[in-house]
């Protein structure tokens, strides 16, 4: 993990970090050399999928902790092939990260500071996940019975 110590970004890749500034979806879907682009919590992340191997950075917008569509999108995403920079913007909670990860996030620009003590606990709390995501860890039910 690169930290960062202002805590505007952090990042589990090994790549520099995307500067380009995310447009939206509407002006991305108007244009065609935009590298970044930034999802709102009510568009569908599948109007990406034709063109998600020209994306370095999609950024998906998280409102409030309460609203889960991005961890929709981010699987979609995943799913689908894209393996550029996937971040959470917004209301994220350290204790949502590891679910956010298993869902293919891969950096996370919060509005409040993350203690990063508190993050690392939260990440090493469960050593195996019980079920399926798009990280691709194996589950424990398949570890026991194959």
């Amino acid at each position: 993990m690169v930290e960062y110590p202002d805590q505007t970004l952090l990042r589990f890749r090994d790549d520099e970090p995307h500067d380009e500034p995310a447009v939206t979806l509407d002006s991305f879907i108007g244009q065609s050399n935009a590298a970044a682009v930034r999802l709102e919590a009510g568009d569908d992340a599948r109007v990406l999928l034709p063109q998600i191997d020209q994306l370095a950075l999609i950024e998906v917008s998280f409102p409030g902790y309460r609203d889960g569509r991005g961890y929709s999108a981010a699987r979609i995403l995943r799913e689908a092939g894209y393996t550029g920079e996937l971040r959470a913007a917004g209301d994220v909670l350290v204790d949502q990260i590891p679910l956010m990860r298993r869902c293919g996030f891969d950096s996370f620009a919060p509005e409040a500071p993350i203690d990063i003590d508190v993050l690392r606990a939260s990440l090493a709390r469960y050593d195996t996940p019980y079920q399926k995501a798009a990280d691709g860890a194996v589950p424990v039910w398949k570890l026991r019975h194959g």
